[in-house]
């Protein structure tokens, strides 16, 4: 029963996204009132040229500090769960 509980719930979740995925026209975005602010303004706002990276680093830094802390910790996070033990160091098994 349990297991038919599951089963249920995960086709649901899957038939959810992909309803919501296929009712997505590609390539046409919903809001373009960002985007034109952002190529208009951002040369005299951030001073650069390039209105990708001022996009990334001015306008959207915290977003951006956060996404390469996550990286960070998860490439950290790999490291110690794959890190080669020494001679000396004990496996622990419960």
């Amino acid at each position: 029963m349990k297991n038919l509980v599951i089963g249920a719930t995960v086709l649901i979740l899957c038939l959810g996204i992909l309803y919501v995925g296929v009712g997505l026209e590609f390539g046409v975005p919903l809001f373009t009132d960002m985007d034109e602010y952002f190529v208009s303004h951002g040369q005299e706002q951030t001073g650069g040229n390039n209105i990708v990276t001022d996009i990334v680093f001015d306008f959207r830094g915290f977003d951006t500090l956060g996404e390469a802390t996550v990286l960070f910790t998860a490439v950290l996070g790999a490291g110690l769960v794959f890190r080669k033990r020494g001679e000396d160091e004990e496996y622990e098994y419960e």
